[in-house]
């Protein structure tokens, strides 16, 4: 991997990975990588209707991806900045709009995923690996499951509930590691 160290926060890359992922990297942008993802799993106010991803280079953090509410997105920054090493952060990560139809979307999505018997292992997770965002309707998901299988029935699952669009990016695990061992 070269200086710049991409991670996917709040996602089971970060869990299952991190010795694999910092193995790879500069010293000191490894050591960022350890504390910010510490720093993020342990926000408790992040659910499985955010996602928030970071990048590394020398120091400087730049944070992308969706929050429910303005204060999750300042209190991330707070903890990042935190981090003994961060010389600059760029909080990139944008806030869904309030939505009562979104909302709504979420909780039917995540209840259909996470009841689905395939799932409750991560049901089970203080952090479950699949994140839904809905943004104006359009439904993304992200993260990380055990294999395609998986992939397609939570995408599967997701569809059906007035969606104008639902997305996944959702990865497996042999995909994380292959990108993983390639950066």
């Amino acid at each position: 991997m070269t200086k710049r160290a991409t991670m996917l926060l709040c996602a089971l890359a970060l869990l299952a990975y991190p010795a694999l992922a910092s193995a790879q990297m500069d010293p000191q942008d490894r050591r960022l990588f350890q504390h910010i993802s510490d720093q993020v799993e342990r926000y408790t106010q992040l659910t499985v209707f955010d996602s928030v991803s970071a990048s590394v280079e020398g120091g400087r953090v730049v944070l992308s991806g969706w929050v429910t509410m303005p204060y999750k997105r300042d209190d991330i920054e707070r903890r990042v900045r935190r981090v003994d090493g961060v010389t600059a952060v760029e909080n990139g990560i944008g806030v869904l709009p309030v939505s009562q139809f979104d909302d709504e979307l979420r909780f039917r999505i995540a209840r259909a995923i996470y009841s689905n018997s395939s799932f409750w292992h991560y049901a089970s997770m203080a952090n479950p690996p699949i994140h839904i965002i809905v943004n104006r309707g359009r439904v993304t998901l992200e993260g990380v499951v055990n294999n395609n299988v998986e992939r397609m029935l939570a995408r599967s699952l997701a569809t059906g509930f007035g969606a104008l669009d639902v997305t996944s990016l959702l990865r497996t695990d042999a995909e994380v590691r292959e990108l993983l061992s390639t950066s």
